[in-house]
């Protein structure tokens, strides 16, 4: 197994306090959004192995085939994918490592947006090659063949939105407003069926006149802060996003606070952004993010009405499975990762991690054990597939692997 070495990404809704609070070190003043921890190719972490005897000849010059060097993760796994990854991860996926996980700190709400399905990023990412569009383009929507399935795991109290709420229910909250200019998505909602409700208004904000609906947009604030209460979290999102249609097009969804433990399945064609909170999440490694709101990036209209599923849903909180290993499992229907949770108990005897797919551990509480390495919160490792490995604590370790 590897410790390894991760990059913070530092994007401006980041917190600038919990990811130093979780690894114990000094805030620099600067938003820490995310730590990415696996082998995606923007950012992939590092390990430290033996050097190749091509590579390392010492000042006699006598090879050295020991001498340790750090390396990428993506470098690592592209010199013997099977060896790292396990055979039924190849067949699978390719060679590749085909999930990323992170810590997520918010500090100001996310992008809305929503993911494609497999078979949707497949046609939109050849349809755009096809077009000859550049992958770095800012107009380009489809940057891989992937889709992008995601769950986010609150380790503090986490606020985000996820999935429609009933069209009655985003007109009632509208309508509180007392804001004329609403009046038209307010009688849209209770006019329609379900599904046509909500793509007559999304559509509506998301083509309305930028200057009208800045007007709009500010009026709505004002009143979300002077109602407060279910409102405040639209007048938070208003404060940072000041005129942005999304702000209305976030009260078309399902408000949820998560519990350290609880967790958010997104599947495709969800809307959802995250709002406040620290969290591990893990994902398919694709960048695919279709936005609807929030954000000064560019928004695909059309093709985000193509593939959002205007459902109502209620938000499926998910709490983990436990089993009699100890292992804590957060149940989720796809098969390019899979999240469990070990709480570690002093004295107790070590939890049996050994599994035929590569995985990460990150511990996140106390100080874990594993192999002959000790984890503190916000440290982890990487170990190759069927790496025997023990863990021991007291403390709190994530566990992510490849569910096939």
């Amino acid at each position: 197994m590897d410790r390894l070495s991760n990059t913070v990404r530092p994007y401006a809704w980041g917190s600038t306090t919990a990811i130093p609070a979780l690894l114990g070190t000094a805030p620099t003043g600067e938003p820490q959004a995310e730590m990415w921890m696996g082998a995606h190719p923007g950012a992939p972490s590092r390990i430290t192995r033996p050097k190749s005897t091509a590579d390392t000849t010492d000042t006699t010059g006598t090879t050295d085939t020991t001498a340790p060097t750090e390396l990428p993760l993506t470098d690592v796994i592209a010199a013997d994918p099977e060896g790292e990854l396990g055979a039924a991860t190849v067949a699978r996926f390719g060679p590749r490592l085909p999930f990323l996980l992170k810590l997520l700190a918010a500090g100001a709400p996310l992008s809305l947006q929503v993911h494609p399905d497999l078979d949707q990023a497949r046609k939109g990412y050849a349809d755009e090659e096809a077009r000859g569009v550049p992958i770095d383009a800012p107009h380009r929507t489809y940057k891989d063949a992937n889709h992008k399935p995601e769950l986010i795991c609150a380790l503090t109290p986490f606020d985000g939105l996820c999935g429609f709420r009933r069209p009655t229910e985003a007109a009632d909250a509208m309508e509180a407003l007392g804001v004329d200019s609403l009046k038209p998505y307010v009688d849209l909602l209770r006019a329609h069926p379900e599904e046509a409700a909500l793509r007559e208004v999304l559509t509506a904000i998301l083509g309305a006149d930028p200057a009208e609906m800045a007007d709009t947009v500010a009026e709505a604030a004002a009143a979300c802060e002077r109602l407060g209460g279910a409102h405040a979290p639209y007048a938070r999102i208003a404060h940072n996003y000041p005129g942005d249609p999304g702000v209305l097009a976030a009260m078309l969804l399902n408000y949820v606070q998560l519990q350290p433990g609880e967790a958010l399945f997104l599947g495709a064609g969800v809307p959802h952004a995250y709002l406040d909170g620290l969290g591990v999440e893990i994902m398919a490694n694709s960048d695919n993010v279709l936005r609807c709101g929030l954000t000064p990036k560019h928004i695909d209209v059309p093709e985000l009405l193509r593939i959002v599923r205007f459902e109502a849903t209620e938000p499926g909180v998910l709490r983990p499975e436990a089993s009699p290993s100890g292992e804590e499992r957060y149940e989720t229907p796809v098969d390019e990762f899979a999240l469990s949770r070990y709480t570690l108990a002093s004295g107790a005897a070590p939890a049996d991690l050994t599994a035929p797919t590569s995985q990460i551990l990150l511990c996140t509480a106390g100080t874990v054990r594993v192999g002959e390495l000790d984890l503190t919160p916000g440290q982890s490792v990487y170990v190759p597939a069927g790496e025997a490995v023990e863990a021991a604590g007291p403390g709190t370790l994530f566990r992510a692997t490849v569910a096939v």
